[in-house]
């Protein structure tokens, strides 16, 4: 039974996924901050803010969190990913064979996937919100951020084939932000990426100079309504 939903998961998810930015800066850009914005008072009660780290958190329902830095120059890891490692150590993960800018903390059995986008300093009128600093995100890193036109979603590309999205409007989507992972770097590390508990492994559509390719993805949705 668990077979047949991750396919058909993977079915609804994989099919279509088109990733591009190549659609107007101001329509895309704009509205990716305008949904953005709908989709943090959605999940506003697992917003939050690390003094020490200059980073927003938003964190799923199920925990998987989404990191965003304040301020560029001051940050190592300037996007992160974070989610609970178990069920790809069950999948056969050696953590010792993951990337330099992946982590594994034994303390919390968390994996966390840093990336550097840059060294911009943000400067801000005021106390700064999230969506600010997403804002500042966008406005120095617009070439990130792009659009699934099948699902009608919006996303951050963060590096290595690892995005992090949120839907357009919704009110018409049951998916309303989904983690995107390469699944290449775990399989070389020895995890099967059919067996990953609560992650779906799919075939990705996407896009690049106008021509449409296929990657394979590891895929976590979620409806925050």
């Amino acid at each position: 039974m668990k077979r047949k939903k991750r396919l058909l998961l993977a079915a609804i998810l994989g099919a279509t996924l088109l990733f591009t930015a190549c659609q107007s800066t101001d329509v895309v850009g704009k509205v990716a901050v305008t949904s953005f914005e709908e989709m943090l008072n959605a999940a506003s009660d697992n917003v939050s803010f690390d003094e020490e780290k200059g980073t927003w958190t938003l964190e799923s329902p199920a925990g998987d969190e989404f990191k965003w830095s304040k301020d560029f120059s001051a940050t190592e890891a300037d996007s992160i990913i974070e989610f609970d490692a178990a069920p790809y150590i069950s999948a056969g993960l050696d953590v010792t064979k993951l990337p330099e800018n992946y982590s594994y903390d034994p303390s919390t059995g968390r994996l966390s996937l840093n990336f550097a986008l840059g060294d911009e300093k943000f400067s801000y009128s005021g106390e700064a919100k999230p969506l600010d600093s997403f804002k500042k995100i966008v406005e120095a890193k617009r070439s990130l951020i792009g659009y699934h036109e099948a699902l009608d979603h919006y996303g951050i590309a963060l590096g290595d084939g690892n995005m992090f999205e949120w839907a357009k409007d919704m009110t018409k989507n049951d998916k309303d932000i989904v983690f995107v992972l390469n699944p290449q770097p775990f399989i070389d590390a020895g995890v099967n990426p059919e067996q990953v508990e609560g992650w779906v492994f799919a075939k990705v559509e996407m896009m690049e100079n106008g021509k449409k390719f296929e990657v394979d993805k590891l895929l976590k949705p979620f409806d925050l309504k």
